[in-house]
């Protein structure tokens, strides 16, 4: 039986108890400890999260490091799919050389850079990077089709159905030649 490390992060209910937090984390951590050796642990504590799950717009972050068989994989994806107060979580298989993961300072992540923009279609960008308009034609050099236009031409003549002349539609260059086939 083959051991990996494993990085857990539990994004926990802050609306849930306090109590009820600590129950869910310690819950998993004894799981982690009773089958696999847990190797670092930490409370990342309220952090804002990207966009909101289940109408919250932070988690209570929890992480684990931990070595551990696939059975305790298994074990832990169960319970935590089916555990009220997890809004969400992830297991990640990493390199057991590879250095702990630090969370990012919160403030860092949501501050806004001298180089961001606003993105998307009208939400008040300055549209100076357009550049100036084209001038419009004059309305009488317009060089573009009217819709009239085409109902000054002929209409074509409908196509015969087996065996009928159309002889009214017929051009009148048409109307004296001889018909092969009659």
């Amino acid at each position: 039986m083959t051991t990996l490390d494993y990085e857990l992060i539990l994004m926990l209910d802050p609306q849930a108890e306090d109590d009820a937090r600590e129950k869910v984390a310690s819950d998993a951590k004894s799981k982690l400890e009773a089958t696999g050796e847990i190797k670092h642990e930490a409370n990342w504590g309220l952090r804002k999260m990207a966009y909101e799950i289940d109408k919250r717009g932070e988690a209570d972050y929890r992480f684990y490091r931990f070595a551990g068989p696939k059975e305790l994989l298994d074990d832990l994806d169960h319970s935590l799919k089916i555990t009220d107060g997890v809004l969400r979580f992830r297991i990640f298989k990493v390199d057991a050389d590879s250095p702990t993961t630090v969370p990012p300072d919160t403030e860092q992540i949501m501050r806004r850079d001298e180089d961001d923009r606003e993105r998307g279609r009208g939400r008040g960008r300055d549209r100076d990077d357009r550049g100036p308009r084209r001038p419009r034609p004059e309305s009488g050099s317009d060089d573009r089709p009217r819709p009239d236009a085409a109902s000054e031409r002929p209409a074509a003549p409908a196509p015969a159905s087996d065996g009928e002349r159309n002889t009214e539609a017929a051009p009148a260059s048409a109307a004296g030649t001889a018909d092969p086939g009659a």
